[in-house]
């Protein structure tokens, strides 16, 4: 199982837990056929510990820098080694979801060529709406940045 975190770093993440899957048998679905009904509330913890976790690392070693310093290790190495790995990184959107002119992390073919094409995945529409509102919030941040 692989779930995508999704949009901007931080407060407005979202897992998007409609493209996750097992083995091609979607999430819920799996959950289900083994016998866990009440999934939804461990997946909204799950979510939130996620997006929670650089605060939890902060307060115990006061930086965020190593796992920092892991993903980037792990992008260069996609890069140098021209793996075309699929990563989720943030590059600029150009239409995709309805969302342009703003970068934000989706998952990417990464490559030799750095971002070399968005890999599309299924969002339910509460996602999609969670990302559009990461999107809008990503460009407040800059309209904001710039005008200082």
């Amino acid at each position: 199982m692989y779930a995508f975190i999704i949009g901007e770093h931080g407060d407005s993440e979202i897992v998007a837990w409609g493209s996750t899957n097992v083995s091609g048998v979607p999430l819920d679905t799996f959950c289900e056929m083994r016998g866990h009904y009440q999934h939804m509330e461990a997946m909204r913890q799950i979510a939130e510990d996620v997006k929670n976790s650089a605060y939890e690392i902060i307060a115990k070693k006061k930086a965020t820098y190593y796992g920092i310093a892991m993903s980037v290790v792990r992008i260069c190495r996609a890069i140098v080694m021209n793996e075309k790995s699929i990563l989720p990184v943030s590059s600029v959107m150009h239409g995709e979801y309805g969302i342009s002119d703003i970068s934000l992390s989706m998952p990417a073919i990464v490559g030799r060529n750095g971002v070399e094409t968005h890999i599309p995945i299924v969002l339910n529409q509460d996602e999609q709406a969670k990302l559009e509102k990461s999107a809008d919030t990503l460009k407040t941040i800059a309209e904001n940045a710039e005008l200082l």
